[in-house]
């Protein structure tokens, strides 16, 4: 039986939701892909003019198919709107993984009023919008949420108060929605290059780091591999550091 995921924030090759997508379809799922190319842009981070798209053809490759989802999840009205097109393409969804975020730099005296409702917005409304709106469409085989966080706010204060109430947004569900057969996790992956590090942020990070190597949006994709397969059903309600031993809270993710 064909399973369909809903991965937001797979708007560039290099980010973490592109390794998400590929290996969910490695396992065969189908996808929903969502990303909002003004956000990328905005960030200047390294990207291709079409990065979605190449994504998808190649993912399309493997035999599963692919449906992208453009869509501005600081609207109010986008995380339903993402929901409702991509349960008219495939039917109800199994799964529901959270890679996007607003993250732009800024500590406590310099964070505008602006800056942090975007972050509110996009980061914890729509992340709350998105999970209720999922949990409503559920097959009566249930389905499965994951999340990534993030435990960095010194200097990232918007963006690491707001994945702080990420977490616990994700966390209640998985009691408050388990009626409905949903289970829900959060997964700290740690320092990811995924364009964002300076050659010398690079070199710090690694020397903190006990493995002797960064992480890649692979070892992400491997850990929601395994909480969205059946081996992994019983894992609900957790935060979990995946992040090689890198010790918490002291960079940014």
């Amino acid at each position: 039986m064909t399973r369909t995921a809903l991965i937001t924030g797979v708007g560039r090759r290099r980010g973490i939701g592109a390794g998400l997508a590929a290996g969910l379809a490695a396992d065969g799922w189908d996808l929903v892909l969502s990303f909002w190319r003004p956000y990328d842009e905005r960030l200047g981070l390294e990207a291709g003019p079409n990065d979605p798209e190449a994504l998808a053809d190649e993912l399309r490759s493997v035999g599963i198919d692919v449906e992208l989802a453009p869509v501005d999840l600081a609207d109010p009205a986008g995380p339903q709107t993402l929901i409702d097109a991509a349960v008219a393409r495939f039917g109800p969804l199994d799964a529901l993984v959270l890679s996007h975020c607003e993250s732009v730099d800024s500590d406590l005296l310099t964070t505008t009023v602006e800056s942090f409702d975007r972050h509110y917005a996009v980061n914890v409304r729509a992340s709350w919008l998105l999970l209720a709106a999922f949990a409503r469409q559920l097959p009566e085989s249930g389905g499965s949420v994951v999340a990534l966080t993030s435990d960095h706010t010194v200097d990232n204060l918007p963006y690491g108060a707001t994945k702080a109430a990420l977490d616990r947004l994700i966390l209640a569900a998985a009691h408050e929605l388990g009626d409905r057969g949903l289970r829900a996790n959060v997964i700290n992956p740690g320092p990811i290059d995924t364009g964002w590090m300076t050659p010398e942020l690079n070199t710090r990070l690694l020397a903190e780091q006990p493995t002797g190597r960064l992480g890649t949006p692979t070892d992400t994709a491997n850990v929601v591999r395994f909480l969205l397969s059946d081996q992994g059903r019983w894992i609900n309600g957790q935060l979990i550091h995946s992040n090689g031993g890198f010790p918490k809270g002291q960079l940014p993710v």
